[in-house]
């Protein structure tokens, strides 16, 4: 089954004047990460997300979607990566969750997707 884990975390976790040392540590984290993963056949999917800055939002309210002022939701944490990882069970992903390298504060989302026949698959 695939599964998968949204990383969300605070944007200010790489603010000030570590920033730079916590970015390049939590990068190297995710390597070592996809290596792990890589050696041990599982196969992955994931990719680093742009500063919530960038994101555009639909809210929907009675199924119409409206454009608010300003690209966020209301969270203290922002999506910040993802992986798809495929996983026999839940647990298997969630032992997968706890490699990840996580700054300060955050949380991951570990969401099972659809079997295959029913995935819609684009490239």
């Amino acid at each position: 089954m695939q599964y998968m884990l949204l990383i969300n975390e605070s944007e200010d976790a790489y603010a000030g004047e570590d920033g730079a040392k916590i970015m390049e540590a939590t990068l190297a984290g995710h390597m070592a990460l996809i290596e792990k993963l890589t050696a041990s056949g599982t196969q992955w999917a994931g990719n680093r997300l742009r500063a919530a800055a960038t994101a555009t939002t639909i809210r929907y309210k009675a199924g119409a979607g409206a454009l608010p002022d300003g690209p966020f939701a209301e969270t203290h944490e922002e999506p910040a990566r993802y992986y798809l990882v495929e996983a026999d069970t839940l647990a298997e992903a969630t032992e997968s969750s706890r490699m990840l390298p996580i700054t300060g504060a955050g949380a991951v989302d570990i969401r099972p997707g659809h079997p295959a026949e029913q995935r819609h698959v684009w490239l």
